[in-house]
């Protein structure tokens, strides 16, 4: 059975020839998909090093990311701050991003709060023309994908996490970076009585990445 594609995509409103800046800019305009109708939700861009080595790729901003407007600042964001420490890699020398760039959620009975709802296939589909135009601009060496949504946007929805995380392997066609996938660290902040194991586990990925890297000095 063919894989459904999006009605729409974020592909029309991807301007050609900007810097990073220009596509966050640009971002704020996107009607790629449904999520951008959503209310009290903005868009959440990357950041960080524009020619950076090393790129991470979450699934899509939590509310406190949609808050802030940055990613990767909230609990799961401070974990994974803790476990690049742990694994020698520097955050500032890196560039952080979603797939998807919108906060998808639903609300809590008390309507109060903002409950994590998963993107789906058609919406990360939707989605992929910004990431695609990020990794464009920053040409890393290594894209290291956050969880299974983030793996599926750029390896295809057949892969599996679980059987192939914290291998280094060959990004999508026409990408001279090499990818690996691993938890998202929000994963591991659920881990309950696991954390621990998971944590260390997490960390051994993030290890590989870092001596990926270090195995290729940059040029000087």
């Amino acid at each position: 059975m063919p894989t459904r594609q999006p009605e729409r995509t974020a592909a029309e409103f991807v301007p050609h020839g900007v810097d990073l800046p220009g596509l966050a800019e640009a971002a704020r305009g996107c009607r790629g998909c449904g999520l951008a109708e959503l209310e009290n939700t903005g868009v959440v861009f990357g950041e960080g090093q524009p020619s950076a080595r090393l790129v991470l790729v979450g699934e899509q901003p939590g509310d406190v990311e949609d808050r802030r407007g940055r990613p990767f600042v909230g609990p799961a964001g401070k974990l994974l701050d803790r476990a690049l420490q742990d694994a020698g890699i520097d955050r500032e020398q890196a560039y952080v991003t979603n797939a998807v760039k919108h906060f998808k959620f639903t609300m809590a009975s008390t309507g109060k709060r903002r409950i994590h709802a998963k993107p789906d296939a058609l919406e990360v589909a939707s989605c992929k023309p910004w990431l695609v135009a990020e990794l464009n601009r920053v040409r890393p060496e290594l894209v290291v994908l956050l969880g299974a949504t983030a793996a599926g946007a750029l390896l295809g929805q057949s892969f599996r996490v679980t059987k192939s995380r914290g291998q280094l392997l060959e990004g999508p066609p026409g990408s001279s970076a090499r990818v690996m996938a691993t938890l998202h660290p929000s994963a591991v902040l659920r881990g309950g009585d696991q954390q621990e194991e998971m944590y260390d586990g997490f960390v051994r990925d993030l290890r590989v990445a870092a001596k990926a890297l270090n195995s290729r000095p940059a040029d000087v």
